[in-house]
Order: structure tokens, then C-alpha cells, then sequence
């Protein structure tokens, strides 16, 4: 069975073209070697699945790995602590009598005796794991996928508190008295969350998982590392394409996000002919940002709405480019963060990659035209920017200025040069849509000028926007 690129389920080596993420794990498996508990926190898609499967596979020869995933959890398993041990103690028997590497028949007994106690509570599960624990030649790793789900409730944060009082413990008297490791992963932060231990209590900042260890990891591909999927790729084809330079187009749109990497590679596979070249790279983009039912960038709209602050946030920084330095302390910048919509660039707030650049734009371009749904008329009716094929930059920006210049001659309304640059987008959107592609260009924001990339047929026009400039002063544009 020939191998495919893959951006849905988990990824499998023997089925899935997949980047060479060995050294990254190997951040894993020190932590969990050395007895840690830690968190793997990552926007959608990010590869958090995909690295509890990599420590299930390649650890559970010298510990005894147990994978569970709380996606599946239904509202009723939160209902009562006695609910909860019962589906938690279906998790661990699941876990031993289907999954391929952790299958035994004594500790499925084990769980499954302990669904028949009478009226369980955490402190019966915590017994119960100490007991296990206790009577295994491996030390035991849990890993928690999906976790997202049960951070509000309150007995998955006592749950918690109780791992973190047996791990504290469990150091303290040097014994093998519960899990060896601990690791949770899910987009939000479990170490963030507020701790309540009782009903009547007030929340405190307390984490209950404040016993996480910090680590510094980049989940991120860079061309180097998906260079290492495409030679596995031509490996199998020999199209002779040219795997560096393609590894650093596609790292150029997506700046390594790991889902968005795939997806390009899986376009120019199955959708573009097998286009391994710089324009198959930017074809591949366009049908990506088209895709209604791409999950992630449908996040983008809904996040947007759903929070006012990181859609003010978010405009600041994709279309006006205001500098905002990378603080993960403001609450604002950590929940982008979080999202992976930014990432930092020489101390700066930048949008994490070009693809979420041009959603963030459509979004706010869209937006404006609902209120403004005659100035996409104007850009387009009767002008024909495109010649032989190629984008009139001249005539483009000189049609802007007449627009501009006409709203602006006998109106009071005071123009806004933020405004303005939205306007811009608004105006040369429709006119390359389908084809073109246009970013900012992130050296160049520095509340000055800033450089507006526009790529057509092959051939990149830089137009300069200045602070200062009125409405009918002309741009200047130049062609590479």
C-alpha cells in the first residue's frame, strides 16, 4: 500500500509521509526518564497526538505506557467521583485488553476488580493506582490526551490535585507509589488553571498541576526537517524534484506549522498533477485558504468572534502592523500564543505564518464589505488590470489613488491611514483573487513604512505604504 500524505488522524510511519521529529521526542523521553510530569500544549493539529504515540511506540520497552484519551468522554462520567473512578477504571481495562503494546490479561484483571467496590471516590482511585503501581515490574506512564474537555469540571481538577499530592509524596519517600510520569496534553494550559479543591472555596491561582516540567521545545518544522518527508517521498517517485528549495517555499507559507505542511505536500500530491515547483507550492496555498471546511482556518473565524479583545489584537497586528512586544504575560498575547496565530520575531508580536496572514486578512476584509459593500465594485468595473497575463501594478495603484482621492475631495470625513490600508487590501483582493497572493512584509514593520508583497503570475510587486501619506499621494511600486 502506497504511503500519503496525512492532516486528519493520527500520523503512522507505515502508512503516512512523515517529518523526521526524532530529536524533538528525544526532549520527551528525557522528561519522562527522569520521572517527570509535564504537559504538551499546542494549538489544533500541532502534533500533540502524534508525539503520544511516537513515547507510546518507542517507550514502552523499559516502562509500561498507558495511553487513554478524555475526547470521548461523555457529560455523564462527570457527574459524581464515583463516576468518574468507574470511567476511569474502563480507560485502564481498555487500555490493557485492546491496545497492541500494553495488552495483559493480569492488569485488566486488576482494573476490572476494581469497577466493584462499593461507593468509590478519588481517594479509592488514588488507592487504587497507588496498589497498581505498586505490583508492576515497569514503572508505569500515563499519558492523557484531549484533556481540553474536562477543565472546567471539578473533579478532573481534584483528580489532578490528587496526582500532584502522590507525585510530591511519591519523591519525598523514593518509592514506586504511582505513576512514574504523567503527561497531559490539549490546546489549553493545564498548569494555568485555577485550582478549587472544595465547592465552597473560592478559586486560587494555585495550579493543580504546577508540578509540570518546563521544557524548551520548537514544534515547529523547519526545512531542514521537512526536507527529511520529501526525500522519503522522492525516494519513492523519483521526480527529481528540488527538495530544498521546495521544503523552504512551503516553510516560507506556513512557517512550519506542522498540519499546514502536510496539507500543502498532500495538495501538490493528490490535487495539482504532482507540481513540486514554487508556483505548485503557492497553488497549493490558494486551494488551502478556499477550503470552507478546513477546521483550522474556520477556528480562525470563530475564535475572532468569539473573543473581542484577540480580534482588535489580531487586526492591530495583520493589517496595521503594530509592534507589540512578545509578552506571554499579557492575557491577550498568551491566548494568541496559544492559538499559534503569533510567534515571536526579534522580540516582536508576528502573525505565525503567511497562510494565517491571508485568513486573518479575508476575514477583515470581509467583514468591512458587509459595511461597505459598494467599494468592491469599485476596484474592479470596468478596468482590466491584468495584461498578457501579467498584474498592471501601475494602473492598479493609480485607480486606488483616483478612489481615494474621489471619496476624500468633499467629505468631511477625516481620513484614517489604518483605515487606509484595509481599504488597499479591499481594493487588490478582488483583482488578484484566484491567482495573486499578497503579504506583509515582516522586516519591514517598524511603524514607519511598511512593505505590502504582491505575487502574481510568478512575478513579486512590492508596493510601500508610508505613515503620513494622503490619501491621494501616489505609492510607489517596483517589480522583481
Amino acid at each position: 500500500m502506497a504511503k500519503e500524505f496525512n492532516t486528519s488522524v493520527t500520523c503512522n510511519p507505515k502508512k503516512h509521509y512523515m517529518v523526521d521529529t526524532t530529536a524533538k521526542m528525544k526532549v520527551f523521553e528525557r522528561l519522562i526518564d527522569d520521572g517527570k510530569y509535564f504537559t504538551i500544549t499546542r494549538a489544533r493539529q500541532f502534533g500533540k497526538t502524534s508525539s503520544l504515540k511516537w513515547i507510546y511506540n518507542n517507550l514502552n520497552d523499559r516502562h509500561l505506557v498507558v495511553s487513554i484519551s478524555f475526547e470521548d468522554t461523555e457529560e455523564d462520567d462527570w457527574i459524581s467521583a464515583a463516576t468518574f473512578y468507574k470511567t476511569f477504571c474502563g480507560y485502564m481495562i481498555t487500555a490493557f485488553k485492546d491496545d497492541e503494546l500494553t495488552k495483559d490479561e493480569t492488569a485488566e484483571k486488576f482494573w476490572t476488580e476494581a469497577l466493584l467496590i462499593n461507593d468509590p471516590d478519588i481517594k479509592a482511585l488514588s488507592d487504587k493506582i497507588t496498589e497498581f503501581c505498586k505490583t508492576t515490574s515497569k514503572k508505569v506512564v500515563l499519558l492523557v490526551d484531549e484533556v481540553d474537555k474536562s477543565l472546567n469540571n471539578q473533579l478532573f481538577l481534584n483528580f489532578l490535585s490528587m496526582l500532584r499530592k502522590k507525585y510530591i509524596d511519591r519523591d519525598k519517600r523514593g518509592d514506586n507509589s504511582t505513576f512514574w510520569s504523567v503527561v497531559l496534553a490539549g490546546v489549553y494550559d493545564v498548569k494555568n488553571l485555577k485550582l478549587k479543591i472544595r465547592p465552597d472555596e473560592q478559586h486560587q491561582f494555585n495550579s493543580p498541576w504546577n508540578v509540570a516540567a518546563d521544557y524548551d521545545l520548537d514544534m515547529t518544522f523547519n526545512p531542514q526537517e521537512i526536507s527529511t518527508m520529501l526525500a522519503d517521498y522522492e525516494n519513492d517517485y523519483h521526480f527529481g524534484f528540488n527538495i530544498q528549495e521546495i521544503s523552504e517555499e512551503i516553510y516560507k507559507y506556513t512557517s512550519g506549522y506542522p498540519v499546514l505542511v502536510s496539507r500543502v505536500c498532500k495538495e501538490i500530491d493528490e490535487n495539482l498533477g504532482k507540481d513540486w515547483t514554487k508556483e505548485g507550492v503557492l497553488k497549493a496555498v490558494k486551494r488551502i485558504l478556499k477550503d470552507k471546511d478546513f477546521a483550522l482556518l474556520d477556528d480562525i473565524s470563530k475564535n475572532l468572534h468569539r473573543h473581542k479583545e484577540l480580534h482588535q489584537f489580531m487586526y492591530a497586528i495583520s493589517v496595521n502592523s503594530v509592534q507589540f512586544s512578545y509578552s506571554p504575560i499579557d492575557p491577550v498575547i498568551k491566548m494568541a500564543i496559544m492559538f499559534s496565530y503569533i510567534k515571536e520575531n526579534n522580540n516582536f508580536v508576528a502573525v505565525h505564518n503567511l497562510i494565517f496572514d491571508e485568513a486573518f486578512h479575508s476575514f477583515f476584509i470581509e467583514e468591512y464589505n458587509r459595511e461597505h459593500y459598494q467599494y468592491n465594485q469599485e476596484s474592479t468595473f470596468g478596468y482590466n488590470y491584468i495584461q498578457n497575463g501579467d498584474l498592471n501594478m501601475e494602473m492598479v495603484i493609480g485607480r486606488f489613488k483616483e478612489i481615494m482621492a474621489e471619496r476624500y475631495k468633499d467629505s468631511d470625513q477625516k481620513f484614517l491611514e489604518y483605515h487606509g490600508r484595509l481599504l488597499f487590501l479591499c481594493f487588490i483582493k478582488p483583482i488578484i483573487n484566484g491567482t495573486g497572493f499578497c503579504y506583509f512584509e515582516p522586516q519591514t514593520k517598524n511603524g514607519g513604512r511598511m512593505d505590502l508583497i504582491v505575487n502574481y503570475n510568478q512575478k513579486e510587486y512590492i508596493v510601500e505604504l508610508k505613515f503620513g501619506a494622503a490619501p491621494n499621494t501616489r505609492p510607489t511600486a517596483r517589480r522583481n
